[in-house]
Order: structure tokens, then C-alpha cells, then sequence
């Protein structure tokens, strides 16, 4: 492993964590493949210094299909040839058998994440699953795997039963003050500590009960004031992050899958009776780092008229190619067809009419929860809080019917100018669009 960086290096790492905390969001250079496979490489040595390894219940599940699913199996057999884990330094890390790719799972899933201090390493440690994925998503098998029914189903559990480990008391070990736990002086700078709501930092693990509940922490009010709360015209942002995208004139069904980020409500919304209320109306999307603050909120004071959870794909992107950005290209492709959540939301203005807040996990857990309050029939006000992301990198769509819009006030990334980015982050509360 390389060396641990300076204290200095570490805050010009947060001050850029937008563009390293997930891989996805970069071009897959030479470079990143160097410092992924560094990390797998670490995890096969401590594969094969083990004694006995005893699968978890959902990867003995995906190891039954894998056995019994032939075309499952023929596309995973394949992607692992496809992918050569391979750089002109050498050959590194690489699975080349489904036994091995199962045993690597099965390692991350019974782990939480740790603390990287080094920024170059951190994006491996803390998003394993997207590590151990990248090249393989990237292979021509690998895009029909990561879509083929079966398997994604399997990986679903698998994430599931993670989910589960990072909601226990269990996945509380990494949550310590030594160089590689998230509460050391680095971890809290790094996820900007002193800005959420911390139970008893007398207590162990600060009070936080699991990885998950430190993972979508509170942030204190105070840093996000509710933009014009008496104002209804004013629509304000559901969540931080960036934008991806404003798009108008959203149509109900559009080849999703092609470059130029078209938007098919039919597919969004899961062919929802809604559809045709938001033809021809306003589409922002924004992303999430792993590193964002993790809970969404209204946008809107309104009425909840109906909560969705639309079980989808997982690791899945819109094309093979290793272009610049080519997982941030596929945002628009995800909002179709990964896991996600649609909450519709009447509004207290009519000209506002129906509002859609649709959050979509894309990395890791891939887990969407709503509150238990927000229910049919439930009243919201601008600002409360709908629901919460687990653990991952994530992307939230906001959709808005024909002529509610008179203008946003937000632009979107200025795609392959990274120093650009931060012109472009919006923060939950604040405005986001005035209503006509």
C-alpha cells in the first residue's frame, strides 16, 4: 500500500471530493485502474490466507444461480474473460473465476468501510462493490450480466443482506479514532464532522448506533435554512449535490438508452397512471457523492398522493465505452431502469400542480427509504424531510408537469471541466426554481 498522505493533502482531497469520491464519475484512466487493483490484489492475499470460508446466505444464492442459470452464467464466465485487470505496469488483481469473484463478495459484504487516509486509495476502500465492478461493467458480457434478470436479482440480495450488516451495532467497528476509523481528526475533516449532528461524542462510536446511521447523519439546520418558506413560487432544492442536467419537454417514451441523455417518463415513472400529467413538463436531475449529505426533503409544500418503491438494476451503465465521464453519461440511463423511489407531491399552488421527487440509489447498497410519515394523504411543507439514501453514491430527479416552471435558478455541470463543479452544487433547501 502507498503511504499516508499529509494532513495538508487531505483537506485539498475534501475540497475535491465531488470528483474522487466515486470512481464512476471519472474517466476509468490507467491511473485508476493502477489503484483498484492495488486494493483487490490486498483482499486475494487475505482471500488466500484464509483457512475456511463459509459464503453468506445470498451469495450461496448466487452461487445456486450461477450453477443452474446458464445464460447467467455464460455472461458472468464471459465478463471475467473480458476483463483482463490488466495496465501496462503489469498484470494486477485479477478474478478470473466465478468460485473467486463469489469468495470477494462474500469478503466485502461481511466488512463495513473503512477510513483510507490516502485520497488516491479511498475511492477503493469505500465503494468496494463499485471497484470490484468498474472493469467488469465496462466489458461488452458485462453489460448483458449486470441486465440479465436473474443475476441482478442475486445481486439485489446481496446487497440487501449488507444492508442489513450496515444497519447492525456489528458494522460500528470502523466508526473509532485510529488512522483508519471515520471518527479520526482526517475522517472528520474528510466528511466535514463538525457540520452534522453528532448523538454523544462521549459516547462510543459519537453515539451513532451503526455504519449506516453515521452514513446518513443529520446535518444541523441551521447550515440549510429553508429557502422563502412563505413563498410558494419558490421551489427549493430536495437534497445536496450537483446538477446533471435540466431537461424540458420530457416525452413519454424515448430510446433512454442512446447518447444524449434523453428522459422517458413511462420507464421513470414505472408506467405510473401519472405519466401523462408530466408529458411535455421539466426534468432537473443531480447527483450524489458518497460523501454528500444523505437525506432528501421537500421541495414543495403539498400533499403526498402516492410513495413508490421500483425494485430495478444495480450496477448497469448506458455503454461499454471508456470515454471521459461515461459513468456520470449514464445518470440519465439509471434514472430509467436502477432502483429508486417516486414520491408525488400536490401542490398548495395550482399553477405548481404535481411535483415527482424521484431519489435512485447507484452504487453499493442502492437503497431508497422513506419515512414513516410520508404517506397517502400525509401534508408536507417545503423543506421536511422525505426520506433517507443507505450507503452509496446516489442521484435524485425532480419532475415538474408542463408550464409549472418559469425558471431555474441552477446550471448544470460544465461536463470535463472537474474545477467547474463546484459552481454547480445546490444544497438541500435552497432554492432551486421559481414557479410560474
Amino acid at each position: 500500500m502507498e503511504a499516508t498522505t499529509s494532513e495538508p493533502e487531505i483537506a485539498e482531497s475534501t475540497a475535491k471530493k465531488q470528483v474522487n469520491d466515486l470512481w464512476f464519475r471519472t474517466a476509468y484512466t490507467e491511473k485508476h485502474r493502477i489503484h483498484v487493483n492495488i486494493w483487490l490484489e490486498t483482499i486475494l492475499k487475505e482471500i488466500d490466507d484464509s483457512t475456511t470460508i463459509s459464503f453468506s446466505p445470498s451469495v450461496l444464492k448466487m452461487q445456486e444461480v450461477l450453477e443452474t442459470n446458464g445464460v447467467a452464467r455464460m455472461y458472468v464466465t464471459q465478463m471475467l474473460e473480458q476483463s483482463k485487470g490488466k495496465t501496462r505496469s503489469g498484470t494486477f488483481g485479477r478474478i478470473t473465476s466465478i468460485k473467486k469473484l463469489l469468495t470477494v463478495i462474500n469478503h466485502i459484504i461481511n466488512r463495513a468501510p473503512k477510513f483510507n487516509p490516502n485520497p488516491r486509495l479511498t475511492g477503493a476502500d469505500t465503494f468496494p462493490l463499485s471497484s470490484l465492478f468498474t472493469e467488469m461493467m465496462a466489458t461488452e458480457a458485462g453489460e448483458s450480466a449486470f441486465r440479465n434478470e436473474a443475476f441482478n436479482d442475486t445481486i439485489t440480495g446481496v446487497l440487501q443482506e449488507w444492508c442489513d450488516y450496515l444497519d447492525s451495532e456489528k458494522s460500528t467497528y470502523v466508526l473509532n479514532e485510529g488512522e483508519n476509523g471515520w471518527l479520526s481528526p482526517l475522517g472528520q475533516k474528510y466528511t466535514d464532522l463538525d457540520n452534522f449532528v453528532v448523538p454523544n461524542r462521549n459516547a462510543p462510536h459519537f453515539g451513532f448506533t451503526s455504519y449506516n446511521s453515521f452514513f446518513h447523519r443529520e446535518i444541523k439546520p441551521e447550515l440549510r435554512p429553508i429557502s422563502a418558506p412563505d413563498d410558494k413560487k419558490v421551489i427549493v432544492s430536495p437534497n445536496d449535490g450537483s446538477v446533471f442536467q435540466i431537461a424540458s419537454n420530457i416525452q413519454k417514451s424515448t430510446d433512454f438508452w442512446a447518447k444524449g441523455q434523453t428522459y422517458s417518463l413511462i420507464n421513470i415513472l414505472n408506467n405510473s397512471p401519472y405519466v401523462n400529467d408530466f408529458i411535455g413538463g421539466d426534468m432537473v436531475q443531480t447527483f450524489l457523492s458518497g460523501n454528500d449529505y444523505h437525506r432528501f426533503h421537500a421541495p414543495i409544500d403539498g400533499t403526498i398522493l402516492k410513495t413508490e418503491i421500483v425494485q430495478g438494476l444495480t450496477f448497469s451503465q448506458r455503454n461499454s465505452e471508456k470515454e471521459p465521464g461515461a459513468g456520470t453519461e449514464s445518470l440519465g440511463y439509471e434514472a430509467s431502469v436502477n432502483t429508486r423511489g417516486l414520491v408525488y407531491i400536490q401542490s398548495d399552488d395550482e399553477v405548481i400542480g404535481k411535483v415527482c421527487v424521484i431519489p435512485i440509489g447507484i452504487t453499493e447498497i442502492s437503497s431508497v427509504r422513506f419515512g414513516e410519515h410520508i404517506t397517502e394523504g400525509a401534508k408536507v411543507k417545503k423543506g421536511d424531510e422525505l426520506g433517507r439514501f443507505s450507503y452509496g453514491g446516489s442521484t435524485l430527479c425532480l419532475l415538474f408537469q408542463p408550464n409549472a416552471i418559469k425558471n431555474f435558478v441552477v446550471q448544470p455541470v460544465q461536463k470535463n471541466q472537474e474545477d467547474e463543479q463546484s459552481q454547480s452544487m445546490v444544497l438541500v433547501n435552497a432554492q432551486i426554481a421559481t414557479a410560474r
